[in-house]
């Protein structure tokens, strides 16, 4: 089976791109492609990786859905209780990536970790389907459960309780903001000879810095 991985890949194409071309503000930069990649279409643009590390220094990944990009960084929503919420605790880092396939293109963001504010959580819960809003509170997200069933008990115990009611945000529950100090742009190119442009900047008060480096 090894060998027949070998010869799995496409030989990659697109637009060349270049820190000469790009907009000094990285988050214009990603705000267009994102927007390339939903026109496309490509399936779930908004679908990321965000790589967290634990206590013990252990990487973990998973993919979550983009929820914003406002003035300070990339927002996603989870379980404060969860695998990937414990890990923000400890080391309030974090990287994302997106991988648009039909596209040839990808995107690397690397930076701290904050809470979002409540009101802006509170915003977003209230707009969501409310089977979303009954998971968000019946699930111990990433604790051992017994059984399916199980799990759809704690769903029916939410909806007796709460029955046509509104839903209120739980506490354990709220959106986390990526503020970045590193942003990748990968373009594929011909014989693996991609086009890659990375900002950085010192602090998210300094200038963005961006240039080519080799693929």
């Amino acid at each position: 089976m090894t060998k027949e991985l070998w010869h799995l890949g496409d030989q990659y194409a697109g637009q060349t791109i270049d820190p000469a071309t790009c907009d000094p503000d990285p988050f214009v930069e990603v705000r267009r492609w994102l927007a390339s990649a939903v026109a496309h279409p490509v399936p779930q643009a908004n679908a990321m990786t965000v790589a967290t590390i634990d206590e013990r220094g252990r990487p973990a990944a998973r993919v979550v859905l983009l929820k914003e990009i406002d003035a300070e960084g990339f927002v996603f929503y989870t379980n404060y209780d969860s695998r990937k919420g414990h890990d923000l605790a400890a080391h309030p880092l974090a990287a994302l990536v997106f991988w648009w396939e039909p596209l040839h293109r990808q995107v690397r963001i690397e930076g701290t970790i904050e809470k979002v504010e409540a009101q802006m959580s509170d915003e977003y819960f209230a707009s969501r389907p409310r089977g979303s809003q009954i998971g968000a509170i019946a699930s111990p997200q990433s604790q051992v459960i017994e059984s399916r069933t199980a799990l759809e008990a704690m769903v029916a115990k939410v909806e007796r309780t709460h029955g046509d009611a509104a839903l209120p945000r739980p506490s354990y529950w709220g959106g986390y903001r990526v503020v970045p100090d590193t942003i990748e742009l990968w373009q594929g190119q011909q014989s693996r000879l991609h086009d890659r442009v990375v900002y950085r900047r010192a602090g998210i008060h300094d200038a963005w810095t961006r240039e080519r480096i080799a693929p």
